[in-house]
């Protein structure tokens, strides 16, 4: 089973995952010289992130961050890139010892390979994800590979994960959204030593409830959370239900 945290607020919720993936980050750097993370790029990631950086004694001169997806087509220098909505939540207030974004350029499938050749260069210590409304990791629409033998590759959106970045206020309309993205598959989440997932909201009670009674399929790619040996779950009252208490 998981190890699921429920909060009264989402602000409730941010504070309480923070504290916990510090408290993480330090136990990981006394045991070693330095950590890698990778960070999801979502609104429902903001409370933890500016909880997260303001958390005392981490040594972010030894911790490097990455991110798990990103958009294709967007202007560089567009907000709703998730390496710069990751830069002005986090990496930005940080003296990190490096952040890898995406850059899909003009060749997406090259970006891939890669960022995973970023990725295989160590061991990842630490994701920090959450789940979308169709159940999806990062940007692994169901029905995902739980098993996909690619690391990183390109995805078409589908249209529940489009719409959602509409609900979260990223977009204003669908026909913003972009199809295409380039995420890290599944296994590439799921190799990380320790999982911290942070879901608050209405909108996602679904996606939590199906996550954690649905059978473990890329039905609800989310699902694959329980298989992973360390894997902490974060909700507030809103997008816990009853049987997500018991």
């Amino acid at each position: 089973m998981m190890d699921i945290h429920i909060s009264e607020t989402r602000a409730a919720m941010g504070k309480a995952a923070a504290h916990d993936i510090a408290e993480a980050i330090r136990a990981v750097l006394r045991e070693q010289g330095a950590l890698r993370m990778i960070l999801a790029a979502a609104p429902s990631q903001s409370e933890m992130l500016r909880a997260l950086r303001q958390e005392v004694d981490i040594e972010w001169p030894r911790v490097t961050v990455f991110h798990m997806d990103e958009y294709i087509g967007l202007p560089a220098n567009s907000p709703q890139r998730f390496a710069n909505w990751l830069r002005a939540e986090f990496t930005d207030h940080l003296p990190l010892a490096r952040f890898e974004p995406i850059e899909p350029g003009t060749d997406p499938a090259a970006t891939c390979r890669a960022y995973a050749g970023f990725l295989s260069e160590e061991s990842v210590d630490i994701v920090l994800l959450g789940i979308g409304t169709n159940g999806h990791l990062a940007f692994n629409d169901p029905p995902a590979d739980l098993e996909d033998p690619e690391p990183v590759k390109v995805v078409t959106l589908d249209q529940m994960c489009r719409e959602q970045q509409v609900l979260d206020g990223c977009f204003p309309g669908l026909e913003d959204v972009p199809r295409q993205a380039i995420t890290l598959t599944v296994p590439t989440l799921m190799a990380g030593r320790q999982l911290f997932c942070c879901v608050p909201g209405r909108h996602k009670s679904a996606a939590v409830h199906a996550t954690l009674h649905d059978p473990i399929s890329g039905v609800c790619p989310a699902t694959a959370l329980r298989s992973h040996p360390s894997c902490k779950l974060y909700l507030d009252r809103e997008s816990s239900t009853v049987d997500a208490q018991l």
